[in-house]
């Protein structure tokens, strides 16, 4: 059976551009490791979609509507379905000075920010400096290798999927309870210190608003626990020095 728009699933996936075999994404610690993509820093973990809602590219949101449980396929994206078409018009030349301090430091191939926007620098020479704004994918065929893993149904795997998405830590420390119409969710220590702590609850509370219907109330708990103290250093009595 295939999924209804709205059902949340889990799915482990490689992307990748077509035509250069480049991995840029990956729910596989594996695959990150074997192409130098590997990031400590990053949870590898399946990813959690709600399909047909726009969490994903457009091409793998459509295919993913007509796929299920157990699938394990390989998806195609072409650019007007990926991150777009190549636009000459957001290709701009401007002088090297408008830069700033940074005009020394920049060099071909760099990310930039300029004019709130950010683009790729294509060319530098004659004080002037070639900026692509494009996407760096745009123009180019996206390739999926994916598995559907699981389709969240209950309200307990609804909520547990939404607070993984949002606090990226070990599934064991996350805690919460379901009491009738109201949730409490524990806020783990290592979340604690997370920058925008605040938005990230409003955003929780309003996904489990949205996916579990009955739930009328989130409460956040933060929680500290004593630090442990280290027992002194026993101190053992001298010996009597010999007469």
């Amino acid at each position: 059976m295939t999924f209804q728009k709205g059902t949340l699933v889990l799915v482990d996936y490689t992307a990748k551009v077509k035509d250069s075999n480049e991995i840029f994404e990956t729910t596989r610690e594996d695959d990150a490791k074997s192409n130098s993509t590997y990031d400590a820093n990053v949870k590898y973990q399946p990813r959690l979609i709600s399909v047909g809602e726009s969490w994903v590219l457009k091409g793998l949101d459509d295919a993913l509507a007509n796929t299920k449980v157990g699938d394990k396929l390989s998806i195609e994206v072409p650019p007007e379905k990926g991150f777009g078409t190549r636009d000459p018009a957001k290709v701009r030349m401007v002088p090297l000075r408008k830069l700033g301090e940074d005009a020394e430091k920049v060099t071909v191939g760099d990310t930039i920010e300029l004019d709130e926007r950010t683009g790729i620098v294509r060319f530098i020479g004659s004080g002037r400096v070639q900026v692509d704004f494009n996407h760096r994918f745009a123009g180019k065929t996206i390739v999926y290798d994916l598995n559907v893993i699981k389709s969240l149904d209950t309200d307990q795997d609804k909520v547990l999927g939404l607070l993984k998405r949002r606090f990226p830590i070990e599934e064991s420390k996350i805690k919460f309870e379901i009491k009738g119409t109201e949730l409490d969710v524990n806020i783990p220590e290592e979340a604690m210190m997370m920058e925008g702590l605040q938005i990230v609850k409003r955003a929780i509370a309003n996904e489990i608003f949205k996916f579990v219907i009955k739930l009328e109330k989130v409460n956040f708990i933060d929680t500290y626990n004593k630090p442990k103290q280290e027992k002194p250093a026993e101190v053992k009595p001298a010996e009597p020095k010999a007469a």
